[in-house]
């Protein structure tokens, strides 16, 4: 096996302490006060006491900043994705030409409780459809209807085909802002350095909501049983917060 300097658990699980167990090195981890699953800490050589009352990225950082002795940087993070300048296959988009100007709907989820409500989708997509094209990727067959449903009363909203995670990362890189909902995409959107609006059902974002890195901003909106309004998020959306954006904003009935 080959051998490491140090075994660094960010997670803190018990699945997987016992996978680092499985590398041979100095484990680190979080103590057993400062992690879901308590029992995971007796796994780690070394235990760290991190606040559990922070963001999950916080926490992370500073972990990594114990384990290998530098100072916690207090600084917002670079999540150092760079794409480079990929232009999608024309017949992966269906002959479809992306917008100059649109913004990514990440409207699904894996679970329906952190759906945001499709009228919702529709008022925002026609608030926004004089500036922002809506782009609308789908992952399953419900999600495209969704999207067809939604796309049908947008104007000029795009319906993209089902596509890789690469490829929908690369379109995301183009987008001028991404708005979605409780999912990995919403988090892949800010770590691609794209202004994001992250909006919670079912779930409350204090510690696991998207966290803007040291180029753009991010926003979560809503919580547990709080569904933010289309106006919420028309409200997010303005030159000071996005300057990449130019929005003019509406009243939006709910």
């Amino acid at each position: 096996l080959e051998a490491y300097d140090l075994v660094i658990d960010t997670q803190g699980l018990i699945k997987s302490a016992i996978i680092s167990c499985q590398a041979t090195g100095q484990k680190h981890g979080y103590d057993k006060h400062s992690i879901r699953e308590p029992f995971a800490s007796y796994f780690y050589g070394v235990k760290h006491a991190i606040s559990y009352q922070q963001h999950a990225v916080v926490r992370n950082r500073t972990l990594a900043a114990m384990s290998l002795g530098y100072a916690v940087p207090a600084n917002a993070p670079d999540y150092g994705i760079a794409l480079p300048n990929v232009k999608i296959p024309a017949f992966e988009l269906q002959n479809q030409l992306l917008p100059s100007h649109f913004f990514v709907a990440l409207h699904g989820t894996s679970k329906e409780s952190k759906l945001w409500p499709e009228d919702h989708w529709i008022q925002l997509g026609q608030q926004l459809a004089s500036q922002l094209v809506m782009v609308l990727p789908w992952a399953s067959d419900a999600e495209l209807m969704r999207a067809k449903r939604i796309a049908a009363q947008v104007p000029a909203a795009i319906v993209l085909p089902k596509l890789s995670i690469a490829n929908l990362a690369a379109i995301t890189a183009q987008a001028n802002i991404a708005i979605g909902v409780d999912t990995g995409l919403s988090h892949l959107a800010t770590a691609l350095d794209i202004p994001t609006i992250a909006l919670y059902t079912d779930t409350e974002p204090m510690r696991t909501g998207v966290m803007a890195g040291n180029k753009t901003p991010a926003v979560n909106l809503g919580g547990k049983q709080k569904v933010p309004s289309g106006k919420d998020v028309l409200e997010n959306i303005s030159t000071s917060l996005f300057p990449t954006v130019a929005v003019t904003q509406q009243t939006t009935s709910q």
